[in-house]
């Protein structure tokens, strides 16, 4: 795992020096679109409405509109003016009881390694939240935007959870439930039974995505079939790329490396050097490309489709 952030929790007069990683990922296949008829990748343009012409991503700011129509632009410098906490830091602003915590806030999580010689605070802080059975909430800033967050243990190991804001919960207000009578006491006690009847400790490695294992299945076997659907792809021209949108990350990584950057992150708040004079984050670079893992099984001699599969699978782990 690469690390997307470095700093430090502010626990009181503590600082715990901490690494963040990305605690999940995921492993849905991605599909691209293509043209029916002979399976050509489908590619996008930037074009202005107003004067038609193609443009990079450089040049691109970002809008607000009103709902009266009004479109306000905004620079890097009107971000840098916004407030912000520090990016560097991530202080503890309370201690709460974890039941307290509706799951409905939780958003992201990441681990949180200490990056320090010795980690003492770090199990100091870690130790010190499971025996209190208390959730400690922090701000977190990720990506120029200051995020409420709560820090809590799992095995010794400090978890940071992103928390949606309290005006980001919908109320939930449905008529149907206003005039329904309350279970009856026989009611209850045989649905209590049913539960019990089911109850298990649970273990998430008792349940697989059978869907991603079918597609996987089924993809493997056209590949192996061959057919009309399976189509040989050339190696990818570069020129004109600047002008093209391949994807997302592609077009990031390339304005990072115009603007003299060297290497992106996927979500990050700051992992250069601390800066007081503006607590404001500046535009995120591209998530690295990410590291190529898997390794390769053994299989049938492959048709020159399922060598051209295999191809585009290695390009979409590096993209």
């Amino acid at each position: 795992m690469r690390s997307i952030w470095k700093g430090a929790i502010a626990f009181g007069l503590v600082n715990v020096p901490v690494k963040v990683y990305s605690a999940t990922e995921s492993h849905d296949i991605r599909f691209h679109q293509v043209h029916a008829a002979d399976g050509g990748r489908i590619k996008y343009q930037r074009v202005c409405s107003e004067c038609g012409e193609i443009i990079p991503f450089q040049d691109i700011d970002k809008a607000y509109e009103s709902d009266e129509g009004v479109r306000v632009v905004l620079t890097d410098d009107d971000f840098e003016k916004l407030p912000a906490a520090e990016k560097h830091e991530i202080p503890v602003l309370q201690f709460v009881p974890t039941e307290q915590i509706d799951p409905i806030l939780l958003e992201k999580s990441y681990y949180l390694e200490p990056d320090s010689a010795s980690p003492k605070a770090y199990a100091l802080l870690a130790a010190t939240l499971e025996r209190s059975d208390r959730t400690a909430l922090v701000h977190f800033t990720l990506r120029q935007r200051t995020r409420l967050a709560a820090l809590r243990t799992t095995g010794g190991i400090l978890v940071l959870q992103a928390l949606l804001w309290p005006d980001e919960v919908r109320a939930a207000d449905f008529g149907a439930l206003d005039d329904v009578a309350a279970p009856t006491d026989k009611e209850l006690a045989m649905a209590e039974t049913l539960v019990e009847s089911m109850s298990e400790d649970f273990d998430p490695a008792e349940f697989t995505d059978e869907y991603q294992m079918e597609l996987r299945a089924l993809l493997d076997d056209a590949i192996e079939r061959g057919g009309e659907k399976v189509f040989q792809v050339a190696e990818a021209s570069t020129e004109g790329e600047d002008a093209e949108v391949l994807d997302l990350v592609a077009a990031l990584q390339r304005s990072v490396e115009a603007a003299g950057g060297t290497q992106g992150t996927g979500e990050r708040g700051s992992d250069t050097k601390k800066s007081s004079a503006k607590p404001a984050g500046r535009k995120a670079p591209a998530k690295a490309a990410a590291k190529k893992t898997s390794a390769k099984k053994a299989a049938p001699k492959k048709t020159p489709a399922s060598e051209s599969t295999a191809k585009r699978r290695d390009t979409r782990k590096r993209a």
